[in-house]
């Protein structure tokens, strides 16, 4: 050792203890640290947010007095609006809204059958939570739930009438006639152990019960106890027609939506398949139905569906002014959900096919195992997008003269009951809130489902 470091040794110091964890800097992360690298980060950034905070600055504060610190919370007429009568500033006017929320709901539907609504309302929220909930039980129940009786009951109950009546009658024979053949059935293991042993019936007890037959008994049970509530409905107090002129507000905007939505994803996936497939037919018509479909307006689908449909069918089959929006809907959703699929199966690596095709499955059985969960994994955003939009053109459906939830706000604007300054902005706000929650809910659960399916590819 050199002369300087023994001179130094006498002053060296070894620390025995680990320091503890010191937080970053708040220059390096933290609060000003977030601020300084989202918002003023550049000149640009720092211009647009001067521009963002005066904004905000400006209108925030008087949006807020106008729906909130000077808004009428109660009243039964105009005059409860009206700063002339009250003597202070007057802003949102939500006594309109609570008087008439009825009507936002249900429409013109009869107020002593609006409990037909409230059913078919729970039904539908029952059927979504049963599906949406990852860990609710018995899953392929809550699908023949919402796939199959909850369309038969909503038909029953909102429509009424003899031949709604008729309708479930037939369904419950059908039903019966199911349960009975399922019953038959179930002996037949007895008859063939009779007949021919043990050893041979064993191999035909290895094939679960919904191959031997339709369906678990579970679900032909759940629909008996479903139509049978529904025939002590119409049997009871009963179902008189209520025609679908009298239907509206948020009763038709969530069907339509409903409608759309349900029938858009598997036409988008046959049509998306049929528009890749080999066979130059099927082809051929997909690419004609999709382009057609996407290069005409929404408004033009509905007048067509309006007034083309009835002249394909007999006088006496022609649809219900109802039905014909509702076809012209989910077919112009169906042709764009057709391009996000397919825009799916494209981005899928030609490994995948020749990994399916090479364990031997059939071309069915490799879509429906193999490829198409995982694109429609990746385009789950585009899936939703399209939700979306079909929901807020759901108010398109007004051209056809069908009271949706906006068309009734509307035309509550003109009664003069409550015409005031304010009860105008105060109806398109409350619009605007109903269909932005209803929007956001379904964005942040494709969020939520994005991030569950893309746990295993997160590195």
């Amino acid at each position: 050792m050199t002369d300087a470091t023994t001179e130094m040794a006498p002053y060296a110091f070894v620390r025995k203890e680990t320091l503890e964890q010191q937080p970053a800097p708040l220059s390096v992360a933290g609060p000003l640290a977030w601020i300084r690298q989202h918002l003023l980060s550049s000149p640009l950034n720092i211009a647009l947010t001067l521009l963002c905070l005066y904004l905000v600055i400006d209108s925030v504060p008087g949006l807020i007095r106008f729906y909130f610190l000077d808004a009428v919370w109660s009243g039964t007429n105009r005059d409860a609006c009206l700063a002339d009568k009250v003597g202070r500033p007057v802003g949102a006017c939500w006594a309109y809204i609570a008087d008439r929320f009825q009507y936002f709901i249900y429409g013109s539907y009869p107020i002593n059958q609006r409990w037909r609504v409230n059913i078919v309302f729970v039904m539908f929220a029952l059927g979504v939570a049963w599906l949406l909930w990852t860990s609710a039980p018995k899953k392929k129940l809550g699908i023949f739930f919402f796939f199959v009786l909850l369309p038969i009951s909503a038909y029953v109950l909102l429509l009424g009438g003899a031949g709604a009546e008729n309708f479930l009658r037939t369904c419950m024979i059908v039903t019966l006639a199911l349960a009975a053949l399922y019953v038959i059935l179930s002996f037949v293991p007895q008859i063939v152990r009779f007949y021919i042993g043990d050893a041979a019936l064993a191999v035909v007890e290895q094939l679960p019960v919904w191959k031997r037959f339709f369906g678990p008994k579970q679900l032909v049970l759940f629909a008996l106890v479903v139509f049978a509530f529904l025939s002590l409905l119409a049997s009871g107090p009963g179902l008189p027609r209520v025609d679908t002129g009298l239907w509206g507000g948020m009763t038709v905007t969530f069907l339509i939506a409903a409608v759309g939505i349900v029938f858009s994803l598997p036409l988008g996936v046959v049509l998306a398949l049929g528009r890749r497939s080999r066979l130059p037919i099927v082809q051929l018509l997909s690419v004609i139905f999709i382009e057609f479909v996407r290069g005409v307006p929404l408004i033009t689908v509905l007048f067509m569906a309006n007034t083309m449909l009835p002249l394909f069918v007999p006088q006496e089959y022609s649809p219900d002014r109802l039905l014909r929006p509702l076809v012209g809907v989910a077919l112009f959703a169906a042709a764009y959900m057709a391009e996000v699929v397919r825009g799916g199966l494209q981005a899928m690596p030609k490994g995948q096919y020749e990994g399916a095709m090479s364990l031997g499955l059939g071309y069915w059985s490799m879509m429906r195992l193999i490829i198409l969960p995982q694109a429609l994994r990746i385009v789950i955003p585009g899936i939703v997008n399209t939700f979306i939009g079909l929901f807020k053109d759901t108010t398109l459906v007004t051209i056809v003269g069908i009271f949706d939830f906006l068309r009734t706000i509307e035309a509550t604007l003109v009664d003069p009951t409550w015409a005031t300054p304010t009860t105008r902005a105060t109806g398109y706000a409350f619009a605007a809130i109903f269909y932005f929650l209803c929007c956001w809910g379904m964005s942040r659960y494709s969020i939520a489902v994005e991030k569950r399916l893309a746990a295993g590819q997160k590195r």
